[in-house]
């Protein structure tokens, strides 16, 4: 295979040197032309835009205009670490965001990941990378960070399928079976090119498998614009990495913080949250407990089957045990568990014993319970089909679950889905629609465009009632619904909404906060944990970190401290780690501005590409409440208790669709109520739009932002 590869353009580079976490330039190459070139990152750059999500996001809005769509060759994929990206003192720091065009949302998409591709980008001498333009013909892009050179190579032979790829990827530009460690490669998959739901796989080699495994850049339909530019593949080899790469300011800084969270992980995991066994996992039968499990397409939050995929089923059966599973040098947070030598027993690698990354949370309740499956191994199967195949599991799963319920509902039938029997619990016939989309065949070529298209063609080709298609299409902004039941918890229904990119819950998770601890009782309260979570969360975006090590564990003492959910020991940890590479003085305080900058601007871009407006943060209603009847009545007692002491109606006599339409009115009027208190709070018009004074404040009032803004206030 590799000599058939022809090289088209090869550029050579010094290697340069990282100083306080910045390489100070980032690699473009412009797959048109093949052009190669390095841009310098700038001050401004990074004192607006630190890194990651943010220079993605200002790459990006400088590369396109707002008739831009995903395919146009201007679209471009950034792929960027953040300063303190590479560290390997503190959990979760080798992360990369991934930002483009979205196929499903025409906005900008951000999606973050793990594996080694970032901080070996970073040690091979490069702040971000910049693909524009389309090849003529499928193409590799090999970044060679020891010798500093970079190529692109035409590449004929090589099959696209995530895992098979970054298998023979290691192997082909690895001199060794010891340096396949020191090979990263960024993949795509067969169903990438026929959908909008494409991911990116970015692998790390595990040593102790001896296998390439996948991380996920799953959300917004990445892999589909990667595909579309004929990449087939990303390869980074990177030799000789150490624990001061960085070049920081203050190492004491960086490993005080880190040897306290060690401790943390090592001596409370197993009693907070058990992270070394399952992964995030280990809260699927907690969502259940509280109603919050997403089931059949989100109508209920629990189910009686839930015991079959609890996380012990997979801790016990499937998930390999006593490896430290971190994807990146230094996480003994652990959680990339995987299921190894799991036998397929469909599609074109039946019979294949292969290694399953997860299943995730998001996974398991999107693949399993919110399409009615509660088949361990159907799930796990899906799972790596997903993945190798190059689909969002998120996205799958909650299409799925929608076409599922519009089978049940006679919208759909076997002749429209081409005999597919789509009833909820079919894990045969959801597993055929997934290979459909590989081959791009069949309904699963329909299903492969996303929740938002399907509903325009249910109901202009099929007769579909459109309140109820629009009630039940579990999607907002174009993107599909991450796997959590909000109808109890208003906040969370804004968590939702209220995005900039769509219903992702990396930007705001407040279920517990809101529902059931009741720590956010007034509108106002909402407002500000809806204006201080998703800043909070963004900030790890622009700096390469990963989330969980902030609040899937918590230090003994966290109860007692003032702001609890906040996790104020773990907020000045990373108040440490940001001093301690770059050498700013930031509080906790500046820690929020900095990513207000940011998030403003993302919202700004959307509202340049013709979106990011209140009409555009409107949810369907069945993130609020019960649409059908059968939903009212499996909790009649809740929603009438509600009706007689939140609404002051009384329940007794009425039938059950005169108790929806009254609650319906109530539940709207509360999530419109919260819109007028985040907006705000954020220091937005009512109209959703950032006003100049915000903007000036918190010192993102560039002339070209204040352009937009000026042109859509009027």
């Amino acid at each position: 295979m590799k000599k058939a590869h022809r090289r088209l353009t090869e550029y050579q580079y010094n290697l340069g040197k990282i100083e306080k976490g910045y390489t100070n330039r980032s690699l473009y190459i412009n797959l048109s032309d093949r052009t190669i070139t390095s841009k310098p990152v700038t001050a401004m750059m990074k004192d607006k835009f630190i890194g990651g999500k943010g220079f993605g996001l200002w790459y990006l809005w400088n590369a396109v205009n707002e008739r831009t769509k995903w395919n146009d060759p201007e679209n471009e994929i950034i792929i960027a670490g953040g300063p303190i990206c590479g560290i390997t003192q503190y959990p979760g720091s080798g992360k990369s965001l991934v930002c483009t065009i979205s196929p499903l949302t025409g906005m900008p998409m951000d999606s973050n990941v793990g594996g080694y591709f970032g901080p070996y980008l970073k040690f091979s001498g490069w702040d971000a990378l910049e693909l524009q333009g389309k090849a003529e013909k499928d193409v590799i892009i090999f970044i060679d960070g020891n010798a500093g050179t970079v190529r692109i190579e035409e590449a004929p032979i090589e099959p696209v399928d995530g895992h098979v790829l970054s298998e023979i990827l290691t192997e082909m530009y690895a001199d060794s079976e010891e340096d396949k460690k020191h090979i990263s490669v960024v993949t795509a998959g067969t169903a990438a090119e026929h959908t909008r739901l494409g991911l990116l796989n970015f692998s790390f080699y595990d040593v102790r498998r001896q296998a390439a495994r996948l991380k996920q850049a799953g959300r917004g339909g990445i892999g589909t614009v990667f595909r579309d530019k004929r990449i087939k593949a990303l390869v980074v080899k990177y030799k000789g990495v150490k624990g001061n790469l960085n070049n920081s300011a203050s190492q004491s800084l960086i490993n005080k913080a880190g040897i306290k969270l060690h401790k943390e992980i090592c001596k409370l995991d197993n009693v907070q949250n058990k992270m070394r066994k399952i992964g995030t996992a280990n809260i699927i039968e907690v969502m259940d407990d509280y109603d919050l499990l997403p089931t059949h397409n989100y109508k209920f939050g629990s189910h009686p089957d839930t015991y079959k995929i609890a996380s012990n089923v997979f801790i016990e059966k499937y998930i390999t045990q006593g490896m430290p599973d971190g994807c990146w040098y230094g996480c003994s947070l652990s959680c990339a568990k995987a299921a190894d030598h799991f036998e397929l027993k469909t599609g074109p690698y039946k019979g294949h014993k292969v290694t399953v990354d997860g299943p995730e949370y998001e996974n398991a309740a999107g693949l399993g319970s919110n399409c009615g499956i509660f088949d361990p191994e159907a799930i796990l199967e899906l799972n790596f089909y997903c993945d190798t195949y190059a689909i969002d599991t998120i996205s799958f799963g909650t299409l799925t679950a929608f076409v599922m319920e519009c089978y049940e509902a006679g919208i759909l039938n076997k002749e429209i889905t081409g005999g597919l029997e789509l009833n909820f619990g079919n894990a045969e016939a959801s597993l055929a629609l997934l290979h459909q989309m590989s081959r791009g065949e069949g309904f699963g070529l329909t299903a492969g465009q996303g929740v938002r298209r399907m509903k325009k063609l249910f109901i202009e080709e099929y007769g579909a009632d459109p309140d109820f298609i629009k009630d039940i299409g579990m999607e907002q902004k174009g993107l599909e619904f991450s796997e959590y039941l909000p109808k109890e918890s208003l906040a969370q229904q804004g968590g939702y909404g209220l995005t900039n990119k769509g219903p992702q819950h990396d930007e705001a998770w407040l279920i517990f906060m809101d529902m059931v601890n009741n720590q956010i009782p007034t509108f106002e309260d909402k407002a500000e944990a809806l204006h201080y979570f998703p800043m909070f969360r963004t900030w790890f975006g622009l700096y390469g970190l990963c989330k969980l090590p902030w609040n899937d564990i918590s230090p003994e003492t966290n109860g007692e401290t003032d702001e609890p959910a906040k996790i104020p020991e773990h907020v000045q940890n990373y108040v440490d780690l940001c001093n301690g590479v770059t050498g700013k003085n930031i509080d906790k305080e500046e820690l929020i501005r900095e990513s207000e900058r940011v998030y403003n601007f993302q919202r700004i871009f959307n509202i340049r590409m013709g979106h990011g407006k209140r009409e555009d943060d409107a949810i369907p209603y069945r993130a609020m409440g019960p649409v059908t009847v059968e939903e009212y009545e499996s909790r009649q007692e809740r929603y009438d208790h509600q009706l007689s002491e939140l609404v002051g109606y009384n329940p007794v006599g009425k039938s059950t669709e005169e108790k929806i339409k009254v609650l319906r009115k109530y539940r709207e009027s509360q999530y419109e109520q919260l819109i007028d208190a985040v907006y705000k709070r954020r220091g937005w018009t009512l109209k959703g739009i950032p006003t100049i004074e915000h903007l000036q404040k918190i010192g993102m009032d560039l002339p070209e932002v204040i352009e937009v803004v000026k042109a859509y206030i009027g």
